[in-house]
């Protein structure tokens, strides 16, 4: 009988006095094997596989056994795990923004992990990098190789993180969240190229992730945890078919539902955009000239009025972001934006800085867009210390109020964004929006880093908020369900151009392009997979 590649057995962690964070868990794995470990943010997914290798910090106490081909990697020595971690075992990691080098360009950090595991020189790593970044769908990896992590989409951000992972050919891959910032397409692609691998290198796979759509398509076997407990365990289609615990059949019914609530009819517009361009000039040569440009987003026209949600979709790098960014003011940009009344496209800072209270913004990405320098007080409160507080407001309560509304429990008002789960540092992200008070929210992928379970109460939170507030949104997302139930309307993006544009009714159940037909029927893949044994 084969060999587990690893083997956890009793595994039990705990942080400095605290409770067990996780208790007596046990897992194997098998050689060519995927093994999906499933349940809510906070649960244990992610502390458990990085126990295996050692990367926890030092004020985990770690006791049980994991052992890596029959080699015990608690409390190994260094040498031992300088050779496993990278070689071996390698990780795809949750925060891909947190995970790469922002001083190094995308060659520097891939030929790097090139040079240290297989001795491949600077000289002869180009071909292997432009072949990586190919296979995991970067569009002209020949133009991206000198750029940085804060230049690409955070689906591109993504993809740069799996070339990582699997330029040194792994025994063992743990990916945590790998398709989380994914759109339904290049999510698609990336399963089959970990599919194409196990099967051509036999690689195992430890497959940390919420979607229980991409668990079904790619998993052998379910680890299902709840509270640092593996509650429930074994192949993948007893658990979806016949689930016996209360929580994994909670689990499997999780998803979005309901439609948008209905815009007043007179509601007034919030902001409006013509011809929206913005292109990113192309510099060469000595005097760098301008050769040409990158046409990050071409013509876009819409309006948002007061209590409606306009969704953005498209794949990663289509220009959602950047569109978003432009309506900010965050970046330069042709065109007339308009809002609240006001011609914004031309102002200078000091003019619209009185505006910036009634727009604000929510990233993709929860942990690096929250300082880890500041409690969650000073994060929810940066904004009032900007704009300043109105006579009679204290802002200790404030704050604690703001928290109440998006159920933070007050008391963690001293803590620091470390020590909360993806959900909880999402909850934080939009109560710093939130506490302005603001008429237009851009919500950068709020749900993309969530579980299931997390993303219901996320969206109904935001809807609530919309409905009681008359909020404005700008909704980014991948994920069409979501999509499809916030959004009255609805533009599809592709490579800067807006491809198709329309209410959310019209987009679903009546798309006029290829490409959303394509999108569309990527999303119902994954969403009959998981709802296979309904």
């Amino acid at each position: 009988m084969n060999e587990p590649v690893l083997d956890i057995s009793g595994l039990t962690i705990r942080f400095g006095d605290g409770p067990n964070a996780i208790e007596n868990v046990s897992l194997t794995i098998m050689p060519g094997e995927t093994v999906a470990l499933v349940g809510e943010s906070g649960s244990g997914k992610s502390i458990t596989a990085l126990a295996t290798i050692d990367l926890l910090p030092d004020s985990a106490t770690v006791t049980g056994s994991a052992k890596y081909r029959g080699t015990e990697m608690i409390d190994a020595d260094q040498t031992t795990l300088r050779q496993v971690r990278g070689n071996d075992i390698s990780f795809i990691f949750q925060e891909p923004m947190t995970s790469l080098n922002p001083l190094h360009t995308i060659e520097r950090q891939l030929g790097e992990s090139l040079a240290l595991h297989q001795g491949i020189s600077s000289k002869d790593a180009r071909g292997h990098i432009l072949e990586l970044l190919h296979k995991v769908g970067i569009r002209d990896p020949e133009t991206r190789l000198n750029d940085y992590p804060h230049t690409l989409s955070g689906g591109q951000r993504q993809r740069v993180i799996i070339a990582m992972a699997l330029a040194n050919k792994p025994d063992l891959l743990i990916a945590d969240e790998p398709t989380t910032a994914l759109d339904v397409t290049i999510q698609a692609q990336i399963l089959e190229l970990l599919a194409e691998l196990q099967k051509s290198e036999g690689m195992a796979l430890l497959f940390i992730t919420h979607d229980l759509g991409v668990v079904h398509k790619i998993s052998d076997r379910v680890c299902v945890m709840q509270g640092g407990h593996i509650v429930e365990a074994g192949p993948t289609k007893d658990i979806f078919d016949n689930p016996q615990n209360d929580y994994t059949k909670m689990l499997l019914s999780a998803e979005p539902t309901g439609e948008p609530i209905p815009v007043k009819k007179d509601a007034s517009v919030i902001v409006s955009a013509e011809n929206l361009r913005v292109w990113f000039p192309i510099k060469r040569g000595l005097m760098r000239k301008v050769v040409g440009h990158i046409k990050a987003v071409n013509d876009a026209t819409f309006t948002i009025r007061a209590g409606e949600t306009l969704g953005l979709v498209g794949e990663s790098g289509s220009g959602k972001t950047t569109l978003a960014l432009a309506v900010m003011r965050l970046i330069s940009s042709t065109g007339p934006i308009v809002f609240l009344g006001n011609r914004i496209d031309g102002l200078q800072s000091k003019d619209l800085q009185p505006l910036r209270r009634d727009m604000q913004m929510v990233f993709q990405d929860p942990y690096g867009s929250l300082s880890p320098r500041m409690t969650i007080e000073q994060i929810i409160a940066e904004g009032l210390g900007v704009h300043g507080l109105e006579p009679g407001q204290d802002q200790h309560e404030l704050v604690k109020d703001i928290m109440r509304e998006v159920d933070l429990e007050p008391g963690m008002i001293n803590r620091y964004p470390h020590e909360f789960s993806g959900g909880q540092r999402q909850r934080i992200a939009i109560a710093r929006a939130m506490i302005l008070k603001p008429k237009l929210v851009i919500l950068d992928e709020p749900t993309s880093a969530l579980d299931m379970t997390v993303q219901v109460q996320i969206v109904e939170l935001l809807r609530d908020l919309q409905q009681k507030y008359g909020l404005a949104f700008l909704f980014i997302s991948h994920d069409l369900k979501v999509v499809r139930t916030v959004s009255h309307k609805v533009i599809v993006m592709r490579q800067g151009d807006v491809v198709e544009i329309g209410t959310g009714e019209q987009i679903f159940n009546a798309p006029t392009t290829d490409y959303t037909r394509a999108l569309i029927a990527a999303a119902i893949d994954l969403e009959v997979k998981s709802g296979a044994s309904e």
